[in-house]
């Protein structure tokens, strides 16, 4: 896995970004519409409004982004610190949030649930 410091900054920037959601994101994340991935990225649990779609892809293109930076910095490569930065948000993933797992089945977290772990990062 990649070194605390990375995971550190790409986790902190997801989670800046979260701070700059739309009350329509917010909405559909508490829903159980929109959800994280095991692949650090943010994707669909249900078929998105146009204005949704777009939100979601910024993000996305955001994160993108963000983890080519910090795999250049640290000589690897951008996939690592998306799947890295997943075992994360996964791990701070609040009860009825969707999720999806690497077997590609949406689910949404129990209050009585554990936080999901993907097997990449056990």
């Amino acid at each position: 896995m990649t070194p605390k410091p990375l995971l550190a900054l790409a986790v902190a920037a997801c989670a800046s970004a979260a701070f700059a959601q739309s009350p329509q994101l917010s909405a559909a994340i508490a829903a159980g519409q929109v959800g994280e991935r095991y692949d650090g990225y943010m994707g669909f649990a249900a078929p998105p409004s146009e204005q949704l779609r777009r939100q979601v892809l910024g993000i996305n293109i955001q994160r993108r982004s963000l983890y080519t930076q910090l795999a250049a910095q640290r000589s690897v490569n951008a996939q690592l610190v998306g799947l890295t930065t997943a075992c994360t948000l996964f791990s701070e993933l609040p009860a009825g949030e969707a999720y999806m797992l690497k077997d590609g089945v949406w689910r949404r977290r129990s209050a009585s649930e554990r936080a999901p772990v993907p097997d990449h990062c056990r």
